[in-house]
């Protein structure tokens, strides 16, 4: 089997509800880290990318038309690159990559680029409608959704509104020492746009609060269930943000070919089902059975990647999986930088090279939750 490599990972940065990529086209900033990894790779893209396969979980409207295939051409790729929309839900970019890793471990392609885009502002969630048939509900008692869900794994979890909050805190903390140390500067690249009729140059996400405490957190009204009754706000959940990443997968074959140094082999991939009804509990069977099939435990791992949809799942993560929080989510998560739907996952999975190079360690793991109840994750190795 041939070995799939990460030879570069970007994304642009993370725009706010209703900021500055509020004018910008969502096939526009879909183009951007396909051209950010054009110029830095130095390779062609009609030339050397066979396949460009995005993640984007609300693909109607104005990321309609298959936006992966549309991306490529907006990025003056011509029209000879291909490529493929796909929806797993929050799960979407990641899975966008581990497909293309997938496809050059079984010798089928060299070069993909794997990816995904959300831009919740013009595009917001629920734009393509949603339909469940009484069939459903001859198999399950109830629809619940994601926040209900979170909700319910905090319970179960004995989780107390404080408890979500103190992560809440930490993720924007962690966010803001990465961003002024300069962490993130190999991964997130500069994106020039229009707004209003001025030219603006977005260089960092818009999202993070970085002096939030555990007394502005108390203030927030719940967001699912009454006060007292329930622990899930605005404050501990991710952030309804615009953005795009993109990962540059090849064989080894292919990266002596270019001169390309990649920066991690993708390992192994892994998805699970799990009940729909707390929904959200996916990465925890999802990293224990990766980690099992690679005769491995959490104590391999130096970092890892959870991603903060809510602060719930990962304190359920946490706690049942053993994993230290001193390795996990190091860069701050979604709870600060947000969580453009079909793009989080190839984000966090680029976090992962960087953060082991900087650490020396050589073993990352990422996981999402995902609707519906699934959970994916992806082991990487650094080289």
């Amino acid at each position: 089997m041939t070995d799939a490599y990460i030879v570069d990972a970007v994304r642009t940065p993370f725009g706010k509800r209703d900021g500055s990529f509020r004018d910008t086209h969502p096939q526009d900033l879909a183009a951007k880290p396909l051209l950010a990894l054009e110029e830095r790779n130095g390779f062609s893209g009609p030339d050397d990318i066979e396949d460009v396969i995005y993640g984007c979980v609300t693909p109607t409207d104005e990321q309609a038309n298959n936006i992966a295939r549309l991306a490529p051409m907006v990025a003056g790729w011509g029209d000879d690159v291909p490529g493929v929309q796909l929806d797993r839900m929050c799960g979407s970019g990641q899975q966008a990559v581990n497909f293309a890793a997938a496809q050059i471990r079984a010798g089928f392609h060299d070069v993909l680029v794997g990816g995904g885009v959300e831009h919740m502002t013009r595009v917001p969630m629920g734009s393509a409608g949603s339909s469940i048939t009484d069939t459903y509900f001859e198999h399950f008692s109830e629809l619940t959704t994601q926040g209900e869900g979170a909700e319910r794994i905090a319970e179960n979890g004995g989780f107390s509104r404080q408890d979500l909050d103190e992560i809440a805190v930490d993720s924007q903390r962690r966010w803001h020492e990465a961003a002024e140390a300069g962490k993130y500067d190999p991964q997130v690249v500069q994106s020039e746009v229009e707004l209003d009729g001025e030219h603006v140059v977005l260089e960092e996400d818009e999202h993070p609060r970085p002096g939030t405490d555990l007394e502005t957190l108390g203030g927030i009204p719940l967001a699912f269930r009454q006060e007292g009754e329930g622990v899930i706000h605005a404050g501990n959940a991710s952030g309804i943000v615009d953005g795009s990443a993109a990962t540059l997968v090849a064989s080894g074959e292919a990266c002596e070919e270019h001169g390309w140094d990649p920066i991690a082999r993708i390992v192994d991939t892994h998805v699970v089902g799990v009940d729909p009804l707390t929904m959200l509990r996916g990465p925890i069977p999802a990293t224990n059975e990766l980690l099992d099939q690679n005769d491995m435990t959490v104590d391999d791992v130096d970092r890892f990647e959870v991603n903060e949809a809510f602060a719930s799942v990962v304190a359920a993560w946490l706690e049942e999986t053993g994993a230290d929080w001193g390795r996990t989510n190091v860069w701050g998560g979604a709870i600060a930088h947000g969580h453009p739907l079909g793009a989080t996952g190839a984000a966090l999975l680029g976090k992962l090279p960087y953060q082991l190079e900087e650490c020396g360690g050589k073993y990352g793991v990422s996981t999402m939750c995902i609707g519906f109840g699934q959970g994916i994750a992806t082991l990487v190795e650094r080289v």
